[in-house]
C-alpha cells in the first residue's frame, strides 16, 4: 500500500526547457535549458487543450536509441493551475496512464475497490464485436467476495476548468465506443472507467459536456446500468510520480 502523496513511479531526471512549438501532432521543437534546440516527439495525439502552452516549462526525456527517430520525448508541461497563483505540472506522454493505473493496483491501493487480485491482463480483446481491446483486465482472488472478472478503461485526464479535471477535451468517437462497449459486458461482469487525471491541482471530475455532449450523455447511460468510475490523480515531478488518491465525480460538467 502506498500512502497519498508517496511515490508511485520513479525515473531518471528529466531535463527541462521551453516549449517552442507543436506541429504535426507527434513532434515539438523545445529550447533546453543549455539553449540548444531539439525536436520532441509528442505522444499525445489530441489538442491537449488547456496545457500546449508557447513559451512555457516543460520536461523531457532522453533516450537515444538505434530504433528511434527522435532522441528526447515529451513528458511533462507546467500550466497555470486553478488559483492562478501557482503552477502545477501536468503528464502529456498518453502512454503512461495504463502504467501508473496498473503500478497502483499491484501496490494494493485499489484493494478496497477491487478486492485482492490475483492477475492483471493488459490489452485483451473483448466487446461486441470482438474488435475492442481493454486497458486492463482484472482477474479477482478465489476468495472475494465478488469474483467476477474486471474490465477497466483507463482515460489520460489532462483539461480543466478550475477544480474540475474533465474527459474528453474533444469529440471522441474512440472514447464513445469504449463506453459501450463497458454497458455491454457489465451484466456479468465489472465495468470500471478510471480517468487518470495527470495533475495533482483537481478536485473532482467530470465528464466534459461543452467538448463532447454524446460522450457526456453515454457516460450518464453507463452509470445508470451499473459502469463504475474511479478517478485517480497523480502528481508530476522531475524523478517520480506521486499517488494524490481517489477524487470524486459528478455525472455533468454543469
Amino acid at each position: 500500500m502506498i500512502d497519498i502523496g508517496n511515490t508511485i513511479i520513479k525515473f531518471p531526471p528529466l531535463r527541462e526547457g521551453t516549449l517552442i512549438k507543436r506541429y504535426k501532432r507527434f513532434l515539438a521543437d523545445i529550447e533546453i535549458d543549455n539553449g540548444e534546440i531539439v525536436t520532441a516527439h509528442c505522444a499525445n495525439t489530441g489538442p491537449m487543450k488547456g496545457i500546449l502552452w508557447p513559451g512555457g516549462r516543460v520536461r523531457l526525456k532522453y533516450s537515444p536509441s538505434p530504433k528511434r527517430k527522435l532522441d528526447w520525448s515529451w513528458e511533462q508541461a507546467e500550466v497555470p493551475s486553478h488559483n492562478q497563483l501557482k503552477k502545477c505540472w501536468v503528464g502529456i506522454n498518453t502512454s503512461l496512464p495504463n502504467k501508473l493505473i496498473r503500478s497502483l493496483i499491484e501496490a494494493n491501493c485499489l484493494q478496497k475497490q477491487f478486492g485482492a487480485i490475483s492477475s492483471i491482463r493488459a490489452e485483451v480483446v473483448y466487446g461486441v464485436e470482438g474488435k475492442s481491446r481493454i486497458d486492463l483486465l482484472l482477474k479477482p482472488e478465489a476468495n472475494n467476495e465478488d469474483n467476477r472478472e474486471i474490465y477497466v478503461e483507463v482515460k489520460n485526464t489532462t483539461w480543466s476548468e478550475k477544480k474540475l479535471a474533465l474527459f474528453p477535451d474533444t469529440v471522441t468517437t474512440r472514447g464513445q465506443k469504449h463506453l459501450k462497449e463497458l454497458m455491454s459486458i457489465c451484466t456479468n461482469s465489472r465495468a470500471v472507467l478510471i480517468p487518470c487525471i495527470s495533475r495533482s491541482d483537481m478536485e473532482i471530475f467530470s465528464p466534459s459536456d461543452i467538448a463532447d455532449p454524446l460522450y457526456g450523455n453515454l457516460f450518464r447511460e453507463a452509470i445508470s446500468m451499473g459502469v463504475e468510475v474511479i478517478p485517480c490523480a497523480f502528481g508530476f515531478f522531475s524523478d517520480h510520480i506521486t499517488w494524490e488518491g481517489i477524487k470524486p465525480f459528478k455525472i455533468s460538467q454543469k
